[in-house]
């Protein structure tokens, strides 16, 4: 039920994390108010039809004016309800993770971390990809097995997209691998570098056994 375009209310940038960035930040695709549009232009129509090209007389005027009322009326608020809908839901692609939030009063959602998404698929019938959209299923090794979204345009470029950052999400994680080895062996070089200018100064006589025995200590235990 998604678009990819930059959601009119924007997600929180409160609740990303400290390195966090969005990527995607959608709503559902406008094609969701399809029915109450059509509910509404339809009932406004038969109403216009009624007042100015059939005016029924006596009773019979009187109960079609509350009839075309109520109609209308009653679209009004079936698609107020699926704007507000509309505009409560968002599925938010970031470096880290997806997100789906819904719901005004009561919220609810569900957060899948880019590390324990398995595979993205995406399906599109005929109607779908004249309107240029689709579904999208992702599936991961969470409780919940597999998430569902329907109605979300251009469902190939949200799946790309999803991919590239778990891709980019693992590379970070092994540059942040590498970078720990690598200080990890530059400590361990520097230390045996001050142990060896003790041992020099220990053998020139600048320093007791007992002062070098004790910076060695000292040394060893702050590489560990």
């Amino acid at each position: 039920m998604w678009a990819v375009y930059c959601s009119p209310v924007a997600f929180k940038t409160s609740e990303l994390h400290s390195s966090e960035q969005i990527v995607l930040d959608m709503h559902p695709h406008p094609i969701v108010l399809f029915k109450s549009v059509l509910a509404l232009v339809v009932s406004v129509l038969f109403g216009l039809w009624v007042v100015f090209w059939w005016q029924p007389e006596g009773n019979a005027w009187a109960v079609f004016k509350v009839v075309v009322a109520v109609l209308i009326v009653g679209a009004l608020i079936y698609f107020l309800v699926e704007w507000v809908n509309f505009m409560s839901e968002q599925f938010v692609v970031t470096t880290d993770r997806c997100i789906f939030r819904q719901g005004i009063l009561k919220r609810s959602g569900v957060e899948i971390p880019l590390e324990r998404i398995n595979t993205v698929f995406f399906e599109q019938n005929v109607l779908e990809r004249m309107v240029g959209c689709g579904s999208l299923a992702l599936e991961s090794a969470g409780e919940r097995g597999t998430e569902k979204f329907s109605h979300v345009r251009n469902p190939v470029k949200v799946q790309n997209a999803i991919y590239q950052q778990i891709e980019e999400n693992e590379n970070r994680k092994f540059d942040r691998i590498s970078a720990n080895a690598a200080a990890a062996v530059t400590s361990t070089a520097s230390t045996a570098d001050e142990i060896a200018k003790l041992a020099s100064l220990l053998e020139q006589g600048h320093i007791t056994q007992a002062e070098f025995d004790t910076q060695k200590a000292t040394l060893l235990r702050g590489e560990r």
